[in-house]
C-alpha cells in the first residue's frame, strides 16, 4: 500500500464520527408501592367487608323471594272452617260449604280435608294415634280462587254464616299483610346493612389512602411542583387501589358465592331431616339461582368503583390542599422539606 493510500484512510478514519455509547432508559418506579403491609391489610378489609355485603346482599334475596313464594302460595287458596256442633251433620256440612263456594265468581275448585288429613296436621302438637271423632276438632275445605280476579269474598262470608252458622271463612289477608311487612322489614335492615358496610370501607379507603399519600407526599410535591398535572398523580393512586379493591372484593364475593353453594348443596341432601326442616322454615331455601349470583357480581363491582372513585377524591383533594399551602406565603412552612 502506497503512502498516499494510507494517508487517505487515516484521513477518513480521523473523520468518521465516534459511535455514541447506547442510553438505556432507566425503568421508572411507580409512585404508590405496588405491594406492602398497608395494602394488604386493606385488601383483607376489602375482602371482609365485601363477604358481609354479598352475604347480606344473598340473604335479603333469599328472605324477600321465601316470602314472596309464601304470598303466592296464601294468595292462591281460601279457607272455610267448620266447628263441630252435636246437632251439625258435619260431613254434609263440609260438601255444602264447598258447593256454595264454588257458585262464587272467581273459585277454581274446592277440596274438603279429610279426617285422615286433619289427623295428620295434629300429629305434630296430639301425637299419633289421634282419633277424630274423640275430639272437637274443626274441619276445613280449602278452596283455590284466581288471583286476578278473586271472589267477593264478603259476600261469601255472609252467604255461608247464613246457611251455615258454624263456618268461618278465612282468607288470609292477615297473614299476606305480615309477610309483606316482614319482607320489606328484612329489605330495609338489609339495606341499611350494606349501606353501614359501604360507609365503613369509605373510611377506611379514605385513611389508607391519606396514609399512602403520607408515606408518598414528598413525590407527590416534587412531581406536581415540575408540571405533573393532578390528574395523572390521582390516576396513580386510582389504579393502585384499583388493583387492592377488586383482588379484595373478589375473595370476599367468591367466599360468599361458595357459601351460600355449599349451604344449598347441604340443605338439598339433608331434604327431609329435622335440621333441613327447621332451616328451610326459618331462612327459605338457599338456593339464590341466577339472579342472587348476578348481584353478587353487581356487589364486587360497585365495591371496586367504589373504592377508586373514593382514592381518587381523596387524593385531588390533598393536592388542591397543597396547591392552596403554595398559594398562601404564610403557609408555606407546613410543607415538609422535599
Amino acid at each position: 500500500m502506497s503512502d498516499l493510500q494510507r494517508d487517505m484512510r487515516d484521513t477518513a478514519e480521523t473523520e468518521q464520527p465516534a459511535r455514541r455509547p447506547e442510553m438505556r432508559v432507566r425503568p421508572t418506579a411507580p409512585i404508590v408501592p405496588p405491594s406492602n403491609v398497608s395494602g394488604n391489610a386493606l385488601m383483607l378489609v376489602i375482602a371482609i367487608m365485601a363477604f358481609l355485603a354479598c352475604l347480606t346482599f344473598g340473604a335479603v334475596s333469599m328472605v324477600r323471594a321465601t316470602a314472596a313464594s309464601w304470598q303466592s302460595e296464601i294468595s292462591r287458596e281460601i279457607t272455610i272452617q267448620i266447628k263441630p256442633d252435636d246437632n251439625l251433620d258435619m260431613e254434609q256440612a263440609l260438601k255444602d260449604a264447598r258447593d256454595l263456594a264454588l257458585t262464587f265468581t272467581g273459585t277454581r275448585d274446592g277440596t274438603i280435608v279429610d279426617k285422615a288429613a286433619t289427623a295428620r296436621l295434629l300429629q305434630p302438637w296430639l301425637g299419633d294415634g289421634l282419633d277424630i271423632d274423640e275430639l272437637p276438632v274443626p274441619r276445613l275445605v280449602i278452596v283455590t280462587i284466581d288471583e286476578q280476579s278473586p271472589p267477593d269474598f264478603t259476600a261469601m262470608r255472609a252467604a255461608l254464616s247464613q246457611k251455615i252458622p258454624q263456618a268461618f271463612l278465612d282468607d288470609h289477608r292477615t297473614w299476606v299483610d305480615r309477610l309483606v311487612a316482614m319482607a320489606r322489614t328484612t329489605a330495609f335492615i338489609g339495606t341499611g346493612v350494606l349501606v353501614l358496610v359501604f360507609s365503613a370501607m369509605v373510611l377506611t379507603v379514605v385513611f389508607a389512602t391519606r396514609g399512602a399519600l403520607s408515606g408518598n407526599r414528598h413525590i407527590v410535591e416534587v412531581l406536581h411542583f415540575v408540571g405533573a398535572e393532578a390528574g395523572f398523580v390521582a390516576s396513580e393512586f386510582q389504579k393502585h387501589f384499583l388493583k387492592i379493591s377488586l383482588k379484595g372484593s373478589l375473595a370476599g364475593g367468591l367466599l360468599a358465592a361458595l357459601f351460600f353453594a355449599v349451604a344449598g348443596f347441604w340443605q338439598g341432601r339433608a331434604i327431609a331431616t329435622p335440621q333441613s326442616d327447621q332451616a328451610t322454615a326459618l331462612f327459605g331455601s338457599f338456593s339464590m339461582g341466577f339472579t342472587g349470583y348476578l348481584g353478587i357480581a353487581g356487589t364486587i363491582a360497585v365495591i371496586a368503583l367504589l373504592t377508586t372513585l373514593t382514592a381518587r377524591f381523596t387524593v385531588m383533594r390533598t393536592i388542591h390542599e397543597i396547591d392552596q399551602i403554595r398559594s398562601d406565603p404564610s403557609r408555606t412552612d407546613q410543607l415538609p422539606d422535599s
